[in-house]
């Protein structure tokens, strides 16, 4: 009876150390919020510089824009942010994209200032593995790199 006992044991033991261990599957990247001030302004910028696709939100308050991003993942733009902040540069969201040259001109056409990391204006970053980036900022402030890591 004991070794019976003990053997149960263990197997429940095991057991539950399999679903625990099931269950320790890495977290992926659900949403990223950022504070705005102006919704309607925002929301213009990111759908159009980055052809972003407007998702349904559950609030309906007129406070809130949501963005796919992709593979389940989503920005969602949150209308209520008081103007004159400032940011770090440390602190930006980064978009990858297919081709710098043709990014910048859109850039150009809507006129909206860029540089590379270390803010000298209309200038390109080469990383060492070779990936292109520049870096400005959304109509708050907040800091946004793109880069062609794709």
């Amino acid at each position: 009876m004991k070794k019976y006992l003990i053997i149960l044991i263990f197997g429940l033991t095991g057991s539950i150390m399999n679903k625990t261990m099931a269950q320790q599957t890495p977290a992926v990247l659900n949403h990223i919020a950022v504070y705005v001030g102006d919704l309607k302004k925002s929301t213009d910028f990111y759908e159009s510089l980055f052809n972003l696709k407007i998702i349904p939100e559950p609030f309906k308050d007129g406070k809130h824009t949501w963005f796919s991003l992709g593979n389940g993942s989503a920005l969602h733009l949150i209308e209520g942010a008081k103007s004159g902040q400032v940011y770090d540069r440390n602190d930006h969201l980064c978009f990858s994209i297919s081709s710098i040259e043709d990014f910048i001109k859109k850039l150009q056409t809507q006129k909206i200032s860029y540089g590379d990391w270390g803010g000298k204006t209309g200038a390109i970053n080469v990383r060492v593995d070779g990936v292109k980036q520049i870096y400005f900022q959304d109509p708050d402030g907040h800091w946004l790199e793109v880069n062609n890591a794709r």
